[in-house]
């Protein structure tokens, strides 16, 4: 079978968020999911959607292996989704709107048939069509296999910049802090 990339539809989240999970568990984090089924849909799909998604779909499979659901699935779910990419839109005060892939996750079994470059593919043509002036992303410094992809793809890394991050906890915290 031919896996075709489309955009992400709210019928896909179930299955978006188990890849989300491989992904975590494969970065060495996987308590550090914590998002809901029912919030990642809305933040994808609801009244102010947040993210837009693309998934690699085996085509003319009634199910594979790789969409064993533990979601609850979804009336009229694809089986078949082998890797997908989540994006959002940011701001750079210096060089405009950009697109952030926030993440991009192919199963272990489908790896080596190129779906991990079609779905980077579509984020950087939506990026365009949106009018974006770059696109950025993060690698975990020990993820060489993924420094490799993105290289091969023609990317290049910034090592000037740190990036920062606070908790929700740490957030609370400065805020209540006062003054």
């Amino acid at each position: 079978m031919n896996p075709v990339v489309r955009k992400a539809e709210a019928r896909d989240v179930p299955r978006m968020l188990e890849l989300v999970r491989e992904l975590a568990l494969f970065e060495r984090a996987p308590e550090e999911v914590t998002v809901s089924l029912e919030h990642m849909r809305d933040a994808g799909f609801g009244p102010r959607p947040v993210w837009v998604g693309w998934v690699a779909e085996e085509r003319g499979r009634e199910s594979t292996e790789s969409n064993e659901s533990t979601e609850s699935a979804e009336p009229g779910a694809p089986s078949g989704l082998l890797g997908m990419a989540v994006c959002y839109e940011r701001y750079s005060t210096w060089r405009g709107r950009c697109l952030y892939l926030e993440d991009i996750v192919v199963t272990e079994k489908a790896r080596g048939r190129r779906l991990g470059e079609k779905l980077f593919k579509a984020c950087a043509a939506f990026a365009l069509e949106q009018g974006h002036h770059h696109m950025l992303w993060q690698v975990l410094d020990w993820n060489t296999d993924a420094m490799r992809f993105y290289a091969r793809l023609g990317s290049t890394f910034d090592p000037k910049w740190v990036n920062g991050r606070m908790t929700r906890e740490q957030l609370e915290r400065l805020v209540d802090s006062g003054g």
